[in-house]
């Protein structure tokens, strides 16, 4: 090909991925990095994409996979994933299907035999049933566009979610060496970039990073005292009426987490592994197609989880690292509009994490790098600068601001004072009573308190009973919390809840080294504006148009899903709607304007949803 006729067919390519854009999926121009990726995987080439949830991953192979001659195969984890992807690719007007083990057999044979008969775009598969001799042979005699391989941080024993049968993988590039492939995750730090990039054979790939920043999602993590009584205040301060999901560490909790917020009136519902399937099946049901729905879960839950209207999500234990945190978060506000990430974190849940690393199977480099990855967790959690700058910099990002005017330590700042007497004090009471006692005793013992296990160990007679008297318990706990993540605490791992001194706690002792420790400012954060200039701090907007005609159409979206069987924003999402409910199209070319409005959507929907604007009047 001469290089005139390659300039011709490279513009004829952009030209139509700018058309599908358009008419397939009703957006109007790519946003960040998605041309320059799907540019550069519709013309053959291979890359790592890492970008947020909400970011548009999903565009960046589907895009490609309806530019280029066969069908798409989509590695995807989860059923649920899997699932609303095709519902929305099919209501787009794409023809798409998923392989996985909720298809009897004769369904599974049509699907393939489809996908052989050249009438699939894409295909969604899950990475256990790809490796399959079978499925290989299959794959062998199709006509394939493009690999994507969703989800690419399960593949790194690094990342917060190894799956073994992501492993396997490698094996595409062995055995289709010129399909390109295409890695995307919202969560990766360079440890992980580096083994996804090596297990995947993308070493000689460019990695295309967008911006890890979510500016409608305020961020806030509080003092546990009460976890249920905070969580529920927190929900009914902000969200009563809306979906969010609750993240709990045990099975139980998430039980009893549930039936508390049903017992504040709350529409909760739980899931976790130890469920029946039929129940957590109906449980996530719920929450994908109905509003309003709170899911309280363990980690196992989400990740496949499309749900654009997911308003908060809170944490009640401590994650074990930050990307498991983003990756968690980043579920809420999809549609870009504003949302909370609430997290109550004491001392209990850094001694819990500890303890499940020292005691895990795993070697002691997996050992180093997780108790590093919590550490920096534990540094987020306590910092009194900017939560925002600090998420950003642990994934190498510069923040464009040093405050992001939307997270608890921007709206209402910590006082930061000179602990260097309390910690010799606290530390010396560890010291004194032999490092072999938890947070509670030590506090007891500092606050004067001639409790039976005191007496027991004659604790009343050291020269540290009762100098702690310039604080309260709570104050205290919090001391003892800094230090631990200061690192002049550590809990020990041979006696549970008990706390030693560290290496370092030797100079704070001699005072050679000063301790600035967070105070806790009292009162609710003021309501702000966030950068994006949505109100925050309240509940958020559920419409900047017309709210008469955002309900009617909330309304009329919910009976058409009920009787398509797929979930309500996979028929519009909520920023569509309020796009009708602002500009009140007359017509079917104003209707075609608005974004989320294809071709299929206008044919399906377009009457219908004039209709309604008519219907509620000027």
């Amino acid at each position: 090909m001469t290089l005139s006729a390659s300039r011709h067919a490279s513009d004829d390519l952009d030209a139509r991925a700018l058309s599908t854009l358009n008419h397939v999926f009703g957006l109007p121009g790519f946003r960040g990095h998605q041309e320059a990726i799907i540019r550069h995987v519709a013309h053959g080439g291979d890359c790592l994409v890492l970008m947020p949830t909400g970011g548009g991953k999903s565009l960046c192979y589907q895009l490609p996979a309806l530019l280029r001659d066969g069908c798409g195969i989509v590695v995807s984890p989860l059923i649920a994933l899997m699932r609303d992807q095709v519902a929305g690719l099919l209501e787009a007007g794409v023809r798409a299907a998923a392989l996985n083990s909720s298809l009897s057999y004769a369904e599974a044979d049509a699907i393939e035999r489809q996908l052989l008969a050249g009438e699939l775009d894409l295909l969604y598969v899950a990475p256990e049933r790809l490796l399959t001799p079978r499925c290989l042979a299959m794959l062998a005699r199709a006509k394939i566009a493009l690999f994507a391989i969703d989800e690419a941080h399960c593949v790194s024993q690094w990342g917060h979610d190894f799956r073994p049968e992501y492993v396997g993988l490698s094996a595409i590039a062995e055995k289709f060496p010129n399909v390109p492939r295409i890695a995307l995750t919202a969560t990766a730090d360079a440890l992980t970039r580096r083994e996804i990039s090596e297990r995947l054979g993308l070493t000689d790939a460019p990695c295309f990073v967008s911006s890890f920043d979510r500016p409608n999602i305020r961020y806030a993590i509080v003092d546990k005292q009460n976890a249920p009584a905070q969580l529920k205040a927190f929900i009914a301060d902000k969200h009563m009426g809306h979906s969010g999901v609750v993240y709990c560490l045990s099975r139980a909790k998430v039980e009893d987490i549930a039936d508390t917020l049903c017992k504040a009136g709350i529409d909760a519902l739980p899931y976790h592994a130890g469920l029946p399937a039929e129940i957590r099946a109906r449980n996530q049901d719920r929450f994908i197609n109905e509003d309003g729905v709170v899911i309280v879960a363990t980690i196992a839950f989400g990740m496949g989880i499309d749900k654009p209207d997911v308003r908060f999500v809170a944490h009640l234990d401590l994650p074990k690292s930050i990307e498991a945190y983003y990756q968690e978060t980043g579920r809420a506000g999809r549609d870009g509009k504003p949302s909370d990430a609430w997290m109550a974190y004491g001392l209990s849940d850094i001694v819990q994490q500890r303890r499940m690393i020292d005691e895990s199977s795993g070697s002691d480099a997996f050992k180093r790098v997780s108790m590093g990855k919590l550490d920096a967790l534990v540094g987020l959690c306590e910092s009194t600068a900017c939560r925002r700058t600090r998420l950003l910099g642990y994934f190498g990002e510069t923040a464009l601001e040093p405050q992001c005017g939307n997270c608890d330590n921007c709206l209402s700042p910590p006082k930061v004072i000179d602990g260097t007497v309390a910690a010799q004090k606290l530390l010396s009471c560890a010291y004194r009573t032999g490092q072999r006692f938890g947070a509670q005793h030590l506090i007891d013992v500092l606050l004067g308190r001639l409790t039976e296990r005191v007496g027991q160990f004659g604790h009343d007679k050291l020269s540290v009973f009762g100098i702690g008297g310039e604080f309260n318990e709570k104050q205290w706990r919090a001391v003892i919390r800094q230090l631990v993540s200061l690192g002049h605490l550590a809990p020990d791992s041979e006696a549970f809840g008990a706390l030693k001194l560290t290496e370092s706690s030797r100079a704070v002792l001699k005072g050679d080294a000063q301790v600035m420790l967070r105070e806790q400012t009292g009162g609710r954060p003021p309501r702000a504006k966030s950068r994006r200039g949505d109100l925050v701090g309240g509940a958020p907007r559920e419409s900047t148009g017309d709210p008469d005609l955002f309900a009617a159409l909330k309304a009329w979206r919910s009976e058409v899903a009920k009787s398509r069987g797929v979930p309500a924003y996979v028929v519009l999402h909520d920023a569509t709607m309020d796009g009708i409910a602002a500009v009140r199209p007359r017509s079917l070319d104003e209707l075609r304007g608005i974004p989320g409005i294809g071709d299929k959507k206008l044919e399906h929907y377009g009457q219908e949803l004039l209709a309604l604007v008519n219907a509620s009047g000027s």
